[in-house]
């Protein structure tokens, strides 16, 4: 079946965030009196929202419902709130790849486990909200990734079958959850798999860029 959409993830597939989530990370755990982490470390916490980001910060193995965990939340997001943006960079090849999805056709869409808060002022930023046609956050539906909804929510939108959307992101969340919407899925390389190598994942392809994702599409 002919790919008619792309649904991307945001943080380390579009966008390497990594340098503004390691600044109020930091700002959070001296804020509670704790030790900083170097930016290697919280690379590997990112993936899986913020919750869990906070959670493995805090020690934790992953989202907590511990009552410090609960309350260094509030915190991060105030520093998180401060930094948006100011660091993050946009991954070689994605202008390149969102602009020849657009000529070629292609409704492209960001799925992301970040805040809308947060998701709309970094897409609006970094100017790629203008080459997006639809956006899911973390909080815009019942359910976030790895479940199937965000994806199955924006096909319906689309108008268009599973089979027809093509993911693209950098981690098991995306797989996992592209698998079970009955998508296909490609992955890159240089983002935020917690540490894990994306050959393993399962995906379709890995793909270097998101200009190379657009030209393997117009091959096939």
């Amino acid at each position: 079946m002919r790919v008619r959409a792309v649904l991307i993830d945001l943080d380390g597939t579009l966008l390497d965030t990594v340098p503004d989530l390691a600044d109020a990370a930091n700002a959070m755990l001296a804020e509670l009196g704790r030790l900083t982490l170097p930016v290697h470390t919280v690379r590997d916490f990112v993936g899986k929202g913020i919750p869990n980001l906070v959670g493995r910060c805090l020690g934790y193995p992953g989202e907590s419902g511990e009552p410090d965990a609960r309350a260094a939340l509030a915190v991060f997001w105030r520093h998180y709130a401060a930094v948006n943006g100011r660091r993050t960079r946009i991954y070689p090849g994605v202008l390149e790849g969102l602009q020849a999805m657009h000529r070629a056709g292609l409704k492209t869409a960001c799925v992301t486990n970040k805040a809308a808060a947060f998701t709309g002022p970094l897409l609006e930023a970094t100017g790629l909200a203008a080459l997006l046609d639809l956006t899911v956050s973390g909080d815009t539906l019942a359910e976030k990734k790895p479940h199937p909804l965000p994806f199955l929510h924006i096909c319906a939108a689309f108008g268009i079958a599973p089979a027809e959307a093509l993911v693209v992101g950098d981690s098991r969340n995306d797989v996992a959850g592209a698998r079970a919407a009955g998508c296909p899925v490609f992955c890159v390389p240089y983002g935020y798999s917690e540490g894990e190598d994306v050959r393993d994942l399962g995906a379709d392809a890995i793909v270097a860029t998101l200009e190379e994702a657009v030209h393997r599409l117009l091959e096939a």
